[in-house]
């Protein structure tokens, strides 16, 4: 990422590839990356040694579910689709970060 943009935290990536493949449905590495730059309004940038490894990370976990094959140039890619566990994983990855982001929004009001 460059000198200006965030890093992104593991779990915080995770939700947002969750997240991406639950509104978009089966995408590509690049595919789910440039979607999460989009949405971000390009204030966060992923390279393939960012998305790659949360791809494989996340059907290690079985949440999602890779599959070979042709993407619209008709070059091999790896499709990733959301799996039932990874849905319900949402559910939870959801729960913490609005957990976490009140328990910061706490520190970060200003103090009367």
């Amino acid at each position: 990422m460059g000198e200006n943009r965030p890093d992104v935290l593991q779990g915080t990536l995770d939700l947002m590839v969750l997240k991406t493949l639950e509104s978009m449905g089966a995408l590509h590495g690049y595919g789910i990356a440039r979607r999460i730059e989009l949405v971000s309004e390009n204030s966060l940038i992923l390279n393939q040694g960012t998305i790659y490894p949360a791809l494989l990370r996340l059907e290690q976990r079985g949440w999602a579910r890779g599959e070979w094959g042709l993407s619209e140039t008709n070059r091999r890619a790896k499709f990733y689709s959301l799996t039932e566990l990874g849905r319900k994983q949402i559910t939870k990855e959801t729960e913490d970060w609005e957990r976490v982001a009140a328990t910061m929004a706490r520190f970060l009001a200003p103090t009367s």
